[in-house]
């Protein structure tokens, strides 16, 4: 009886341990492409009205972007908030042109062929 307790006690640890490494996981990133941009320009407002009444604004861009080899595509992208002129940003990609997800980088962060565009 004292192994299964011990069994399941470890068991218990393995999978709480699982569940946690698990909830850290970003998924909008994973299986991403990364690409490259520096915002030049206002992102477009768009304000939009919740079921309480309260007016959001959420801004879009239309941007071009570099990967890691040099390719460059046109992305769109919505932000929260109006993001800083001359911020270089890691775009996420998902199938082809989708954006996920996004993080502002330095650019010394960024791959040199991606640099040159």
């Amino acid at each position: 009886m004292r192994k299964f307790l011990i069994t399941i006690g470890i068991l218990f640890v393995i999978g709480a341990v699982g569940v946690f490494a698990l909830a850290k996981i970003d998924f909008n990133r994973f299986n991403a492409e990364s690409y490259y941009l520096q915002i030049t320009e206002d992102g477009k407002p768009h304000e939009y009205k919740l079921s309480d009444g309260t007016v959001m604004t959420s801004y879009s861009y239309t941007l071009d972007a570099t990967n890691a080899k040099g390719k460059t595509i046109p992305l769109e992208f919505n932000a929260q908030k109006n993001l800083r002129k001359g911020a270089y940003l890691k775009m996420y990609v998902k199938k082809g042109d989708q954006v996920s997800s996004y993080d502002e980088v330095k650019l010394e962060d960024i791959p040199q062929k991606a640099q040159k565009n």
